[in-house]
């Protein structure tokens, strides 16, 4: 139960974080913060927010800082420094593996996993369907003419035959798109 004075349930407060001091600071911050992050080639909204966090961490162990304004124009500072130092530190990829358009050794497990399932699920179809959907997905790409020649049914049967097994395949495989989906 909420009592008068209490914070409410869930709400983080901070001692001496009062909205005076976050109003009188946040001009200055954001001041700061766009001349020394530009000057250092980094973005103004990450200092400013380090910058916030440390306040935070301040109130919370020692207290508001005596000069709040003189305070804030060292811990900019002081951020942009690390930032800096951070920056020369860390060397960029020669190339970012995030842009390669090749698909990766994750691709084909999962390509190669998907490809099984399928081959499983086809195999379990009844009556011709396992043998026309294996024709459909041969590699030699035969026409329906071919098809329908090697299965020995009419060429005009062969689209609603297809019909049948395909939906057959998607009920034997929904379940398993369901679990990979819900996976993730």
């Amino acid at each position: 139960m909420h009592r008068p004075g209490n914070p409410p349930p869930g709400r983080l407060v901070v001692p001496h974080m009062t909205h005076d001091l976050v109003a009188a600071l946040h001009p200055l911050l954001t001041a700061e913060a766009s001349a020394e992050a530009y000057a250092g080639g980094g973005e103004p909204g990450d200092l400013e927010q380090a910058v916030w966090l440390r306040l935070l961490e301040r109130l919370e162990s020692d207290g508001p800082p005596p000069d709040p304004h003189g305070w804030l124009r060292k811990a900019v500072r002081a951020e942009a420094r690390r930032t800096r130092r951070t920056t020369r530190l860390e060397r960029p990829y020669g190339t970012d593996p995030a842009d390669d358009l090749r698909p990766g050794p994750e691709h084909h497990v999962l390509a190669t996993a998907r490809y099984r399932a399928l081959r499983d699920a086809v195999r379990r179809l009844p009556g011709r369907c396992p043998r026309l959907i294996e024709a459909l997905l041969s590699p030699q790409d035969l026409t329906y003419r071919e098809i329908a020649g090697e299965l020995g049914i009419s060429q005009g049967s062969l689209g609603p035959e297809r019909s049948r097994c395909l939906g057959c395949l998607r009920r034997l495989l929904a379940p398993e798109v369901a679990a990979c989906e819900a996976r993730g």
